[in-house]
């Protein structure tokens, strides 16, 4: 290297490296660098063995889930997939198998309902079968008490019918078909007056005191209203009247009271209570007389003439309307239905 004036001021000089020369370095490097080799063989199988391991547990359960759910989705509702632990793939198969225990009640109860519907259509159709071949035979003449048996099966066979198509219209609604302010009371005691012919036919009387304090013109309060369809509340109203006076014995009793129920999380409420003496419905019927077609074994039978859609049809109506439909055994013997409509503030539509 030279400076500026041209003189030398230094040498750079490349040493060639020095490589391992003697025989004990040589041998010293060759363990080593086996030993290096070996442990990066380990540690790659080892490596290997965890990561396989690890993708067994985490994919086995999204396995078992999508097998499940493909058995679900050919049908196969009894389908179950295995929970381990309590990471949120075991709270993923802990719902999945929720939803299968879900849709296999649902699909238990369409076909418990499908073979009701049948059984059913299949019964006034049968005595029809009867009667029209008991003519052809000859064993009966077709006269007018034929006719009226005839007649009396179609007329049941309409009801049926009739009642099924308000059944599924009724669950079907979400909300009323018409959100204009009405007075429950007013249907209460419309419905009322258009049965109690019947009633009194059937030697039963009916006890209205604790309804007139609140339904009676001139009360202390104004009425109460409600927002909803007048229409659909009074069928509520007709249906259960009817139910009780189907299956209350004859020289029973009838009691039907209302009253207001102040305001606990939400709007006031009216609460309208039926009480019907002998016969009752067993306690653990009693949840279940809401279902379609649903009869309790001791009274609600076919002899009664109902198709058990009426209750059915009642709480999909009450459940519409942002109210309450309960049953449960009555003071007086038989059955008590409890309706809790809430209230409308604002009487202005």
């Amino acid at each position: 290297m030279r400076g500026a004036g041209g003189q030398t001021i230094g040498h750079l000089v490349l040493a060639p490296p020095q490589g391992v020369r003697s025989e004990a370095d040589q041998a010293f490097l060759a363990q080593h660098l086996g030993f290096v080799a070996w442990t990066g063989l380990v540690g790659l199988a080892l490596a290997l063995v965890l990561s396989g391991w690890l993708a067994r547990r985490w994919l086995a359960p999204v396995e078992a889930l999508a097998t499940g759910a493909r058995g679900i989705a050919q049908g196969h509702l009894h389908t179950r997939v295995p929970v381990h632990g309590n990471d949120e793939l075991a709270q993923l198969a802990r719902t999945f198998n929720t939803m299968a225990e879900q849709l296999g009640s649902i699909e238990a109860s369409r076909r418990q309902w499908l073979g009701d519907v049948a059984h059913e259509l299949r019964t006034p159709l049968a005595a029809m079968r009867a009667e029209i071949e008991a003519v052809q035979d000859g064993i009966r003449p077709f006269d007018d008490k034929t006719a009226l048996r005839l007649h009396r099966q179609v007329m049941r066979l309409i009801q049926l019918v009739g009642d099924l198509r308000a059944s599924l219209d009724a669950v079907g609604t979400s909300a009323p078909s018409a959100q204009v302010p009405v007075h429950p009371l007013s249907l209460l005691n419309e419905a009322l007056t258009s049965m109690r012919p019947r009633l009194a036919q059937a030697g039963i009387d009916v006890d209205t005191g604790g309804l007139d304090a609140l339904a009676a013109p001139g009360a202390a309060q104004p009425a109460p209203l409600v927002r909803g369809d007048a229409q659909q509340l009074h069928q509520v109203f007709l249906n259960l009247l009817e139910n009780s006076l189907r299956y209350t014995d004859a020289g029973g009793l009838l009691r039907i009271a209302a009253r207001l129920l102040p305001p606990a999380d939400g709007d006031p409420q009216l609460q309208v209570q039926l009480d019907d003496s002998a016969p009752g419905v067993p306690a653990h019927e009693l949840p279940r007389i809401f279902e379609r077609l649903y009869r309790a074994e001791t009274s609600r039978n076919r002899d009664h003439g109902g198709s058990g859609l009426g209750l059915a049809i009642c709480r999909a109506i009450v459940l519409a309307h942002g109210g309450t439909l309960t049953a449960e055994a009555s003071p007086l013997g038989g059955l008590r239905i409890t309706l809790n409509l809430p209230l409308l503030d604002n009487p202005a539509p």
